[in-house]
């Protein structure tokens, strides 16, 4: 079954193109030239993958994307002309799972929405559904995707519930940054190694009851990230 993806830019052109790469990949697109209209697509198609322009004229794609984030786990690209890494972290701050800076390659961003959706469809499970941790303060299931911090789900994007499993599965290793990119975000990815901090840290703001003292995800010093749950 053909997956869809909405793609949002103010630019006709840039939509064209990215529709045209994407449609001969096998895959069906909407389209949306503003924020308003990205929304109410969003509502009516229930797309698998989100590509979203942050310069748009009516809502910015910043609050697209908390907007959607508040309603759905559903991966996000962030297409953006600011080449600055702050700009890119605060994206990803903000809950968008990759980002692709203009001037970019349509082939490029068609390969980034495969493997994104590929690393969806291939993610493994527990063989238990149901993790609990500390008397059900953290509580996992696998089956339905959704975590539960002291009883109230948690909305985690895609790649924070990869990189929390993929910790989870191995509880006693410590993940390096360069391990958690390979397996979260592909071998191909070529942004910075921070994109991983952030994530944790974004992750740690949601499941920890207190992100400065965190209890699942521990910084191991001089390697990277592992899970504390046991």
């Amino acid at each position: 079954m053909s997956k869809k993806i909405l793609v949002v830019d103010d630019e006709p052109k840039i939509v064209e193109v990215v529709r045209s790469y994407l449609e001969k990949s096998g895959y069906i697109v909407s389209e949306a030239y503003g924020g308003k209209k990205a929304l109410e697509i969003f509502e009516k198609v229930n797309p698998a993958l989100v590509i979203l322009d942050l310069m748009l004229p009516d809502i910015s794609g910043e609050e697209i994307c908390k907007i959607i984030r508040q309603r759905s786990r559903v991966p996000i690209i962030m297409l953006t002309a600011r080449i600055e890494e702050e700009d890119i972290l605060n994206g990803l701050n903000i809950g968008a799972d990759d980002y692709v800076t203009k001037p970019f390659s349509p082939r490029q961003l068609v390969a980034r929405v495969a493997a994104i959706l590929r690393r969806l469809d291939d993610e493994t499970v527990p063989l238990s559904s149901i993790l609990s941790y500390n008397n059900d303060e953290f509580v996992i299931d696998t089956i339905k995707y959704e975590v539960k911090r002291n009883g109230i789900l948690v909305n985690l994007t895609p790649i924070e519930f990869r990189i929390l499993m993929t910790m989870v599965k191995y509880p006693s290793k410590a993940f390096t940054r360069e391990e958690l990119i390979s397996i979260v975000l592909g071998v191909d990815f070529d942004g910075y190694d921070r994109t991983i901090d952030t994530h944790i840290k974004n992750l740690r703001q949601k499941i920890e009851n207190d992100p400065k003292t965190p209890k699942y995800i521990l910084t191991v010093h001089g390697v990277g990230y592992r899970f504390g749950g046991g």
